[in-house]
């Protein structure tokens, strides 16, 4: 009997910690997130009002031309900056790891810096810089005669953002890095050095073998911010509205539709759908770096 209700203890005690976080997980994710399945399974029509259409507008999300060609867009930007992102934030973290780097916490703070900077600021400070009649871009033209192309076209606009991008998040990723190259086990090193293994030869033998798990997370998070961009192109539109339409994200695609369209429904199913994608790429994102990490 005792040891019976030693196990209900020691099973209700594991509630007592999970419970603060439930109580805010289900109201603040779970409730909505139902709700929004619940919205996306009606249509709202001028004959007849709202109606039960079940799957109708998850169909019509899938042969969407406009929520594909944002999908595509968001893709190609991730695959483009995300690695550059990350190769760059390694690059500061071994950099810094090194200790051939002097006044380490100044440099650390200056390139996690942005990351502190709220993001519709950032875009602001760049689109100041972007304007192709006003901020630095015009100012170069005027100088050189029109030799700068403006980072707002439409062929520049997506890498334009993608630095933006970079710029906010390197710092967070290098910090990532470097909190876990400080947890690798100084002895490595100290073996590495007796048996004559070069700085290049401890980064690709240890420091990089040792951090795997950090990059994989890193990666996992950012590809999720990729699906997740919306601050820097909906800032943006209001100064280059030409090469920002409305669906230039899944995300900008729903919102308009929603607040700008009034069609509630159908934007809860692209955002279900877009969600759906997301985790799918992240599952298999997690599932590759588990591979990798278990050889």
């Amino acid at each position: 009997m005792s040891i019976t209700m030693a196990r209900n203890r020691r099973s209700w005690a594991g509630w007592w910690f999970v419970g603060p976080f439930m109580l805010v997980f289900v109201p603040v994710l779970v409730a909505p997130l139902l709700y929004a399945i619940y919205l996306s399974l009606f249509r709202d029509s001028l004959v007849g009002g709202t109606r039960f259409v079940g799957l109708e507008n998850y169909a019509t999300a899938l042969t969407d031309p406009k929520f594909w060609d944002a999908t595509a867009r968001v893709v190609l930007f991730l695959c483009i900056q995300v690695p550059i992102m990350l190769a760059l934030a390694l690059i500061a973290a071994l950099a810094l790891d090194s200790a051939r780097v002097r006044f380490v916490p100044l440099f650390r703070l200056s390139i996690f810096l942005p990351y502190a900077v709220p993001g519709v600021v950032a875009v602001m400070i760049w689109g100041y810089m972007y304007g192709d009649q006003f901020g630095l871009v015009a100012d170069l033209n005027r100088w050189l005669h029109d030799v700068v192309p403006s980072p707002l076209s439409e062929s520049l606009i997506v890498p334009a953002i993608g630095n933006i991008v970079t710029w906010e998040f390197a710092g967070y990723n290098m910090l990532i890095f470097y909190s876990a190259l400080h947890a690798v086990p100084r002895e490595l090193y100290e073996a590495a050095e007796i048996d004559g293994a070069g700085a290049l030869r401890t980064v690709f033998s240890i420091k990089l073998p040792a951090i795997r798990g950090a990059i994989i997370v890193a990666t996992i998070f950012s590809i999720i911010g990729s699906f997740q961009l919306f601050n820097e192109p909906t800032v943006l539109q209001k100064i280059a509205p030409n090469s920002i339409t409305s669906y230039f994200t899944p995300n900008m695609y729903a919102f308009n539709l929603s607040f700008a369209g009034s069609q509630f429904n159908y934007a809860a199913a692209i955002a279900i759908v877009s969600g759906v994608i997301t985790m799918i790429i992240a599952f298999f994102a997690q599932s590759m770096g588990a591979k990798e990490q278990s050889r």
